[in-house]
């Protein structure tokens, strides 16, 4: 029997402790690429993927899949510039996705953000959609609406699935195989539509490197990366906050200092429509609205918007007194 193709992709990272070895970029792109083109059998892409997972995931090989991906993805002509790319995978568990209020106040402030994530995976955790589904806010399902979306409130989510239903596949295969999948890393990575800065969250700290590292042999410019609140791009205000990424493709470190702020206990019920009722004024929960002016400040020093922590959280606490607390939601 002839060896199959993707065999040698196998054989590279399960030879062994002392014969394996991590993939290259260019073989990790060239594994990534017959995975989203169909071209591995089930029980090869299984082994793939736990073999992947024995080890973290090195930086080459993020940027490899990371590429892969963005090859194979279709963008609107028509889509307008983009300034933030946030990728939202991890769900909250805990508190609610407050995060999801701080990217509608950027964009209510003119920051175009495409968010973009996937169907809710695991159990017990409120995912993007569902949170934004109530705010009356619907994500786009196809690259039409996407752009319409954007233009009309500089704000726009999209599932994996509209993205690459082959991707939400694969994402699907944790029940199966009881463990993440790595593109849980990889999709933090692909900015799939350009935008010019980069926002990423990890849930283990030792990840922000690997993500600055793939960033940079992608090319990237402008990425800022943090320990989010669950995995997902939320500041904790209440501890000090490392920020890693890239300035002008030059990588930099900055840690931004604690508030004098008590965190509450875990909520037992994330209703996502609390959401509403804190934006629009009808509810008053300090750490809440703490967690969003913090997420905001990142996300303006970022974007080149403040130049000091200082300036950052001063103007994210202006935008949060003066928003428009009617104008976004159904």
């Amino acid at each position: 029997m002839n060896e199959h193709p993707f065999a040698p992709f196998i054989r590279i990272l399960g030879k062994g402790p002392r014969l394996s070895r991590p993939l290259t970029q260019a073989e990790a792109e060239a594994a990534a690429g017959m995975i989203l083109d169909g071209a591995v059998e089930p029980v090869q892409l299984g082994a793939f993927l736990c073999l992947l997972r024995v080890r973290t995931e090195t930086a080459e090989e993020v940027a490899g899949f990371a590429q892969a991906i963005r090859r194979r993805l279709a963008r609107p002509a028509d889509l307008p510039a983009v300034d933030l790319d946030w990728p939202s995978y991890a769900g909250k568990s805990r508190r609610l996705p407050l995060f999801v209020l701080a990217a509608l106040l950027l964009a209510e402030n003119g920051v175009s953000i495409i968010m973009h994530g996937s169907d809710p995976h695991t159990a017990g955790r409120l995912y993007t959609e569902e949170a934004l589904a109530a705010l009356g806010l619907m994500p786009a399902g196809a690259a039409d609406t996407l752009a319409a979306q954007l233009g009309r409130r500089n704000f726009a989510y999209v599932g994996l699935r509209t993205l690459s239903p082959r991707l939400e596949e694969v994402m699907g295969l944790k029940g199966l195989l009881g463990v993440r999948s790595p593109l849980h890393t990889v999709l933090r990575n692909i900015n799939p539509f350009d935008a010019r800065v980069s926002l990423m969250s990890v849930f283990h700290p030792n990840y922000r490197a690997i993500h600055c590292a793939a960033a940079r042999l992608m090319g990237q410019a402008e990425v800022v990366c943090f320990k989010g609140d669950g995995g997902e791009v939320e500041r904790r205000p209440e501890k000090p906050c490392l920020v890693e990424g890239l300035r002008g493709g030059e990588a930099f470190q900055e840690e931004w200092p604690a508030w004098d702020i008590a965190a509450p206990p875990a909520e037992e019920d994330l209703d996502p429509a609390q959401l509403g009722r804190l934006w629009r004024g009808e509810m008053a929960l300090d750490h809440a609205e703490a967690v969003v002016v913090a997420t905001v400040a990142v996300a303006l020093k970022a974007l080149g918007r403040a130049a000091s922590f200082t300036a950052a959280e001063e103007q994210a606490r202006s935008l949060w007194r003066e928003r428009q607390r009617t104008a976004l939601f159904a």
